[in-house]
């Protein structure tokens, strides 16, 4: 068995999640954040209306919901990569679902003081009794991922400025214990932080947390994933020089 420091967390199948209600509609399992439990009527009838539309993000599965109050969430579908996509779309076999098992990893990560989308809720919609599609969902954030950033802003200096503040996020989440699995430019959010910038941590889909920091082996694997990110999306270093590219992602 490996050491503590080294397991991977997440919930066992049906575990309560502090903090998070659960309710049961037919064939949907809903978690939300209990101050947003009176609001689970209308929260789950805009989630359900999101069917197979084109969102934000890298797999068209984002989308902006405003409630009535103006309490702005995002919400995204959990959908399918690679050529797998093009046969389950967003189908998931399982008997635990990966949404509640994100859930409970980003409110603990969130409480460790990692920088990551404030987690609000997550929506299983059985298909089968191993199959299901399913919804996550977080507070809205203000701003675009770091790979829109960079293609915008062409001050050299606030590019660079907002580099050093991605890579201290990345180092804050490897000192506190969480590992992505899947790091990208997608996955790091720049928003405005008074007069600057802050960066936030996006998709902990299969993500890990330990009870101290990150093992080295694995942040060499989140370092090398980020790098490769980097140069299928800017091949040329037009918007990330190597020295930038060295601040982001060197061990």
């Amino acid at each position: 068995m490996r050491p503590a420091t080294q397991r991977g967390f997440g919930p066992p199948a049906d575990t309560p999640l502090a903090g998070f209600q659960k309710f049961e509609l037919g064939r949907r399992v809903v978690y939300l954040r209990l101050d947003l439990a009176a609001r689970a009527p209308a929260i789950v009838a805009s989630l359900s209306t999101l069917g197979s539309a084109a969102g934000a993000g890298n797999r068209c599965g984002g989308f902006a919901l405003k409630l009535e109050d103006g309490t702005e969430l995002f919400a995204r579908i959990n959908r399918r990569g690679g050529l797998i996509r093009l046969i389950l779309k967003d189908l998931y076999m399982g008997i635990s679902a990966r949404p509640v098992r994100e859930l409970a990893v980003a409110a603990e990560a969130r409480r460790r003081g990692i920088p990551v989308a404030e987690p609000i809720g997550a929506m299983i919609e059985w298909v089968a009794p191993i199959v299901y599609r399913g919804r996550f969902l977080t507070r809205a954030l203000a701003g675009m991922t770091l790979w829109e950033f960079l293609r915008t802003d062409d001050d050299a200096f606030v590019r660079a400025h907002v580099t050093e503040q991605a890579r201290r996020a990345l180092d804050t989440m490897h000192r506190r214990g969480l590992f992505h699995a899947d790091l990208n430019l997608h996955n790091l959010f720049v928003t405005k932080a008074r007069e600057s910038f802050a960066v936030a941590i996006l998709d902990l889909d299969k993500a890990q947390l330990f009870q101290g920091p990150v093992p080295a082996r694995m942040r060499t694997r989140n370092f090398a994933r980020l790098r490769q990110s980097v140069r299928k999306l800017d091949p040329d270093g037009r918007y990330l020089d190597s020295h930038a590219l060295e601040l982001l992602t060197r061990g």
